[in-house]
């Protein structure tokens, strides 16, 4: 998996800012140059790259990036400049409110810890002047809303310490309020999942497979569809396994950028 590198050498946020100026000036732009300074920054150091650019040139360095960068390029740049924070409200925002297709919203949200959450939701009022609680009232709707609405404001311990016996009962809670009966809870569903910490649902899961001989995320995948489903399945697999849930993720983005850039190609041939 590929990994950011830094330089040894703390890089002079003046002197990033120089070298992308020099990029942007002249005849198209030099995308080499953009590439090797952006992506071998982290946050801080983009955070005090896009501060020194904007104090030098008095210009929002994003601006003039969308302005020189096209296509998927710009896009890729776009989501690495801001903090991961950032990127996480810009994404829900794109999801909820622009393409009003929810599954974008639904991952990040779901795939967040409970700290990751709280400071998310701050920043996104403080961005876009409105509460992200009442962004997913506006455009969601049913279970899908429940879930997202519980899990995003609902605290939840990070920490890695499991009641067996209440995990135990959990599981067998869950099996009386999908598989065992005709149709499903889904208040049961929404309630445990969005008030139980990962570490909790772990173990839920592994008592699931015990005692009924398959997977909680099958079970999940049987009782619920559609953006409800999504939300479940993604919280399931990130308190299972959460390194294989987003090399899922990376690996479909990978797919569908080829897929895409494949099918621009023939169009245009």
């Amino acid at each position: 998996m590929a990994t950011l590198i830094l330089p040894p050498i703390p890089p002079s946020p003046r002197d990033d800012a120089m070298q992308l100026y020099r990029a942007f000036k002249g005849f198209g732009c030099d995308t080499t140059a953009v590439i090797n300074i952006l992506a071998h920054r982290d946050a801080t150091q983009r955070a005090y790259l896009q501060q020194e650019y904007k104090a030098t040139y008095s210009e929002e360095l994003s601006k003039r990036l969308i302005s020189e960068l096209k296509g998927k390029l710009e896009t890729a740049v776009l989501l690495w400049l801001p903090d991961p924070a950032a990127r996480d409200a810009e994404i829900i925002r794109k999801s909820l409110v622009v393409d009003r297709n929810l599954e974008a919203a639904t991952e990040v949200i779901c795939s967040r810890t409970p700290s990751q959450l709280q400071y998310l939701k701050q920043l996104y009022h403080s961005k876009f002047g409105v509460y992200l609680e009442h962004e997913i009232e506006l455009n969601t709707s049913g279970d899908h809303q429940k879930i997202l609405l519980r899990y995003l404001t609902t605290p939840r311990h990070e920490g890695l310490e499991v009641n067996r016996e209440i995990a135990q009962k959990d599981a067998k809670v869950l099996y009386k309020a999908g598989e065992k009966k005709l149709g499903t809870d889904e208040k049961t569903f929404v309630q445990i999942f969005s008030e139980r910490s990962s570490a909790h649902l772990a173990a839920v899961s592994s008592y699931y497979h015990d005692m009924y001989g398959h997977s909680l995320k099958k079970a999940v995948k049987n009782e619920a569809s559609g953006n409800f489903g999504l939300a479940l399945l993604t919280i399931t697999e990130c308190a299972t396994n959460p390194a294989k849930y987003f090399a899922k993720v990376f690996i479909h983005l990978h797919f569908n950028f080829r897929k895409i850039t494949f099918f621009r190609g023939v169009c245009a041939s």
